[in-house]
């Protein structure tokens, strides 16, 4: 499992088996409803709320819902559904290709796409970055079609799909500054004011029946919670610690006149706060708040190279080809978009948060690619090496698509040196490090495991006990007893290794690790260490925290 799924799949069937919105709003319902669908049908345990705050309640409910029930089981079936999304993701980045720039791009683009590490780490997680890559494009492609031959069926389709896009994650509401660019695009292209007047009167009945498929999703009620639930943190109250790093004047007056419903404002400011709150990690350097380079560099190093050429082709071959170039363009606003806008976030905690951009330059070196083979068939020889060096890159990550890193920055060995959190250890370890601990009869040893508190690493027969982190010590405390020296094997999560999870400046209880070599590197993210280890700062920790048993992870991090 990763971080995120167990919370999600029990928010997902609160939603659909109690209609509440509220156990924890951070993203909008569409995907986490999704994934939960194949659950209604089984008798499940469900486990009671204790009116805790919401994302402390989701989480800690979340793996009770798991581990108590079959988390395997549950877990497969979700990821089944959530699956769907990327394969419809495949089909329509074949179609649009085809439809846009003919047959050769979208196979190409289909071929190059479906093994993407990245879309096959993220393709089939519990999560809302499947469903957002292909609600995105979806839209895209939808309005690409309407502004080429308007029909009222297609603007309707549209709507429909920016709508879901907006319900499957908060950044879905970028594509209404990327439909409005695209149209911006088009008037240079065929320079008309009345062209543009019926480009934005169609973008305005587009967002409207968004706004109305929106409001579908949370069952047209503005309160988040059901029969007189109360959110915890109430909106109210959550706005105020909102207004500590954004102005709240503007989510105060969507609340006061229910324009949007009341799990999606609370969402909107969670966003924001989480976004203030976590810290990035680029280059082995921790950083308070985001910084520019990271969306750029986390390209660089997460995408295969054979990509990185087709966008250096790209480079030199649409801009001349007249006949390729406003299409080109066209396709280029999204990624403008959402790039430029990750860039301008401090939000740097993976390249899953990009991960729309993706199918959008595929299409596009696809179609470069296609234009030189169209001119010289030797370079159909060149297509054939592309596409086998990323089919074998990718088998040779396999199964540890999370930690992807491409061969010029060391392979998924060598990532958590640049990365760290989902783009390297989001928790998804435990199957490998429990066959790596059986592999060498290993019945004793230690872990500080990123997921400690949110996943149960008995169930997968990992028999380590715990060493402290943020999560189990302070935000969901695991029992633990920790003396001042301890013999290996010592198992440590590369978050934990770097200190992302502490508070910025405080000192990390596992500094002296990063000097030394790992015997083992599990699946990118999880590092092992054999020998004799003092750890009294870790000790230490751990009798700090035994007076005081409550709190969150997000107060202990600011």
């Amino acid at each position: 499992m990763s971080w995120d799924e167990g919370h999600h799949l029990f928010d997902g069937y609160t939603i659909l088996k109690h209609r509440d919105f509220g156990l924890n709003p951070e993203v909008p319902p569409l995907a986490k409803a999704a994934a939960a669908l194949p659950l209604l049908p089984l008798r499940l345990y469900e486990p009671e709320q204790h009116g805790r705050s919401s994302q402390l309640e989701a989480f800690l409910d979340g793996k009770d819902f798991l581990f108590k029930n079959d988390a395997n089981g549950l877990l497969l079936r979700g990821r089944v559904v959530i699956s769907l999304f990327a394969l419809g993701l495949a089909l329509l980045v074949f179609l649009a290709g085809q439809e846009i720039f003919g047959a050769t791009t979208g196979l190409l683009a289909l071929a190059f796409l479906v093994v993407d590490p990245t879309l096959l780490a993220h393709g089939a997680l519990v999560t809302t970055d499947a469903a957002i890559t292909f609600f995105v494009f979806a839209a895209v492609y939808a309005w690409y079609r309407y502004m080429g031959r308007p029909t009222v069926w297609k603007l309707f389709l549209t709507g429909v799909v920016m709508g879901l896009a907006w319900a499957a994650k908060f950044t879905g509401l970028f594509l209404i500054p990327a439909l409005g660019l695209m149209v911006l695009v088009e008037w240079f292209e065929r320079p008309s004011l009345r062209l543009v007047w019926k480009r934005c009167v169609g973008l305005a009945i587009a967002v409207c029946v968004a706004f109305a498929v929106l409001w579908g999703c949370y069952g047209f009620r503005y309160a988040a919670r059901p029969n007189g639930m109360v959110q915890n943190p109430d909106l109210a109250s959550y706005l105020q610690d909102y207004a500590h790093v954004a102005n709240p004047k503007p989510l105060r007056i969507l609340a006061r006149t229910h324009v949007l419903p009341e799990a999606y404002i609370w969402g909107l400011a969670n966003t924001k706060l989480t976004e203030e709150r976590d810290i990035s990690y680029l280059f082995g350097t921790l950083r308070r708040h985001g910084t520019w380079l990271y969306f750029p560099a986390a390209i660089l190093i997460k995408s295969t190279l054979p990509f990185l050429v087709l966008l250096v082709v790209a480079v030199f071959v649409c801009f001349r080809e007249p006949g390729v170039r406003w299409r080109w363009l066209l396709l280029m606003i999204p990624v403008v978009v959402f790039l430029g806008l990750a860039i301008n976030s401090d939000m740097n905690i993976g390249v899953r948060h990009i991960l729309p951009i993706y199918p959008f330059l595929y299409l596009v070196g696809a179609s470069a690619l296609s234009v030189l083979i169209s001119r010289d068939r030797r370079w159909i020889a060149v297509a054939g090496v592309l596409l086998v060096f990323q089919i074998v890159t990718s088998l040779r990550s396999f199964p540890g698509y999370i930690a992807y890193a491409n061969e010029a920055w060391g392979g998924q060995r060598n990532v958590h040196r640049w990365l760290s959190d989902s783009n390297s250890d989001w928790g998804q370890q435990l199957k490998t490090a429990s066959d790596y601990l059986r592999d060498r009869h290993v019945t004793e040893c230690w872990m500080a495991y990123t997921a400690s508190g949110v996943a149960d690493e008995r169930y997968y027969g990992v028999p380590c006990k715990p060493l402290p982190t943020v999560v189990n010590l302070w935000w969901i405390p695991v029992p633990m007893d920790v003396p001042i020296e301890i013999d290996g094997p010592v198992l440590i999560s590369d978050d934990e290794l770097e200190g992302v999870d502490l508070q910025f400046g405080q000192p990390n209880p596992y500094a002296q690790f990063k000097a030394l070599k790992p015997t083992a590197i599990l699946d990118g993210g999880l590092l092992v260490y054999d020998g004799h280890f003092d750890v009294h700062a870790a000790s230490s920790l751990v009798d700090m925290a035994r007076p005081k048993k409550t709190g969150t992870k997000q107060e202990s991090v600011q």
